[in-house]
């Protein structure tokens, strides 16, 4: 091992301040990407030049990502409110009903739709790290979602966390139960569904229902809203 004595011999270079010793640009460092995006593509350019995929590749791998919105949990949900026999299978095994609408799950081991009813409010969170179903709410978890705070505060008193953080009052008469994702588990909220919607077609209710509300702190929309 070097010693560590002998590598700092070498004094530093006395700074007189004149011109000809301090003629560097004082331009300010550009900072225009962060950090971690940085090392991500410093990471990938690296795989990349080891012959481990190609830049095309990793585009259609992006595209493909960006293509998983909420709103294919939104179609789960809408077909659950207007078809009782889907919402059974649903409710019986999340990754067959998502098959019988073509939504590809195969990143999740095992997905359990939770019905919220006049009696009983769910609220999702991974207490460990961030497990999301990015395969049917999307690939970018919200923040909040992977903040320590709700992990930590929303399985202690979910009803406060829920009316002060996310302005979301659920009654003292119904059950809030916090259901805890997992490596092996994800979760999916089938939220009430809104009163005056007895008529509107699938596709329409779709548009009530949000990624809030299918991880329990928020109701659907209202349709007067």
């Amino acid at each position: 091992m070097s010693n560590i004595s002998t590598q700092n011999d070498e004094p530093l270079p006395e700074q007189t301040g004149s011109a000809e010793a301090h003629n560097h640009s004082h331009e300010p460092i550009a900072d225009d990407e962060a950090y971690w995006a940085q090392r991500t593509r410093a990471i990938q350019t690296l795989l990349a030049a080891k012959g481990f995929f190609t830049a095309d590749e990793v585009r259609r791998e992006i595209e493909r990502e960006d293509s998983v919105t909420p709103m294919l949990g939104a179609r789960l949900v809408a077909r659950a409110w207007v078809d009782a026999e889907f919402k059974q299978r649903l409710l019986a095994d999340g990754k067959a009903a998502c098959r019988e609408l073509d939504i590809d799950t195969a990143e999740i081991k095992r997905l359990e739709a939770v019905e919220n009813t006049p009696s009983v409010h769910h609220v999702v969170v991974c207490t460990l790290c961030s497990c999301y179903p990015r395969a049917i709410l999307g690939y970018h978890p919200p923040s909040w979602y992977k903040s320590t705070a709700y992990r930590n505060r929303v399985v202690v008193d979910p009803r406060r966390v829920l009316a002060e953080e996310f302005g979301t009052v659920v009654p003292d008469t119904l059950e809030v139960r916090v259901m805890d994702s997992n490596a092996d588990t994800r979760y999916l909220v089938i939220p009430l569904r809104p009163e005056g919607t007895e008529d509107w077609s699938e596709a329409a209710l779709r548009q009530l229902i949000t990624r809030d509300s299918m991880l329990g702190v928020a109701m659907a929309e209202s349709p007067h809203s």
